[in-house]
């Protein structure tokens, strides 16, 4: 990460929560950190392209603690988390995994997550980076329902790639081959409780582990990393390259409070004939009826390879004017291409159509493709 022409530095103080894995990153190797969920993220090891590839050819393993969970149980549990949610979870069984957003009473989105019913009545989100926990204290305490809202002493880490399958099937045996694509498991390794689930913001196959408590934190990690040295195993953070060809969004950069689920394009999302209440409901009812005014869409730019931008967003022009923002953009090694995301008006979000891009760049045409830019991988082999 030498492209940024300034060296930063990262102050680490007690107010900002480090993983149980964060020895053991240093140890392999992490260089720079972010805070994500108020919780230190390593964002660079050797660098992006070298790291991509290492995802897409081997196995790679993630310290993402900073996914802070969220968990709801109780006798209510299960409709308190449909009360969160637009998406219909009456068909979300236990031990199965659902993606799903969090709106406002205004159809704004607070936050996305990844749900994981673990009991009948006990569930955890797994969310992006926003304050979700408290959102959903806030909720529960006006909601009238018996649940409790806690943070548990879980931290997430991500197996990833290719070879995942075979240091899963070393560390927990041939069962993890029947694990379906975002179904869980509670299981263990070497005495230490966790929980196994067949996703991760890869896009490539691979799974999670969350461990039930932090106390074996660095001992998980260097057992995982012993158990993947034949397969090349490698500590990388989270490959933005590989996470925007997969068309997985990021919160606070490609989704915001502003936008709706329809904005996204996530109407599976929403099931506003269902029975049950939930948070947004009349206003998604509203948003449905009269139509959107903007879209994220995907787009290819026709410039020079792209670095990782730091810039929050890069705008979308027309003559002088701003009309919409690149979110997210990235340079994928593999297309050759510079991909990435635009929040445009829905006028201009038909396949094909170009617009003009300004940046820390000459002015870029940039042109509507479909997403996702490469397909997830959803099995091994």
């Amino acid at each position: 990460m030498t492209d940024d022409g300034f060296a930063a530095q990262l102050a680490i103080g007690p107010r900002v929560r480090k993983s149980p894995y964060f020895d053991a990153t240093r140890r392999w190797g992490a260089k720079g950190f972010s805070i994500y969920n108020h919780t230190l993220l390593p964002i660079w090891y050797t660098d992006s392209v070298d790291e991509y590839w290492k995802l897409l050819k081997t196995v790679t393993l993630w310290d993402v603690g900073c996914q802070r969970q969220v968990e709801i149980s109780g006798p209510d549990a299960a409709r308190f988390t449909q009360y969160l949610t637009p998406r219909n979870l009456t068909s979300c069984a236990v031990e199965q995994c659902k993606y799903v957003l969090l709106t406002n009473e205004a159809g704004g989105i607070v936050n996305d997550a990844v749900l994981y019913r673990l009991a009948e009545d006990r569930f955890w989100f797994s969310p992006g980076d926003g304050d979700a926990l408290l959102w959903a204290m806030g909720a529960a305490i006006s909601s009238g329902m018996n649940v409790t809202v806690r943070e548990p002493d879980v931290w997430p880490m991500q197996l990833q790639g290719p070879s995942s399958i075979h240091v899963a099937r070393k560390l927990f045996g041939d069962w993890v081959e029947e694990l379906g694509f975002y179904r869980l498991r509670e299981t263990e390794i070497d005495g230490i409780p966790l929980v196994l689930t067949r996703t991760g913001w890869s896009g490539e196959f691979g799974f999670e582990i969350l461990p039930h408590s932090s106390d074996r934190g660095d001992e998980l990690w260097e057992t995982i990393m012993a158990s993947g040295a034949e397969w090349d195993i490698a500590a990388i953070c989270p490959s933005a390259i590989r996470s925007i060809e997969a068309g997985n969004l990021d919160y606070r950069s490609d989704i915001t409070l502003d936008d709706n689920p329809f904005t996204l394009g996530y109407e599976r999302l929403v099931d506003l004939e269902q029975e049950a209440d939930f948070i947004g409901k009349a206003a998604l009812k509203r948003i449905a009826a009269e139509g959107v005014k903007r879209r994220l869409v995907g787009v290819e730019i026709d410039c020079d390879p792209l670095p990782r931008l730091n810039e929050e967003w890069l705008p979308i022009v027309d003559g002088d004017e701003q009309i919409g923002r690149i979110t997210r953009c990235i340079h994928s090694p593999r297309l050759d291409k510079n991909i990435g995301f635009a929040n445009i008006p829905v006028a201009l979000a038909d396949e094909g159509t170009t617009f003009t891009v300004r940046g820390p760049f000459d002015d870029a045409r940039a042109t509507v493709i479909p997403t996702p830019f490469v397909q997830r991988v959803k099995s091994a082999g």
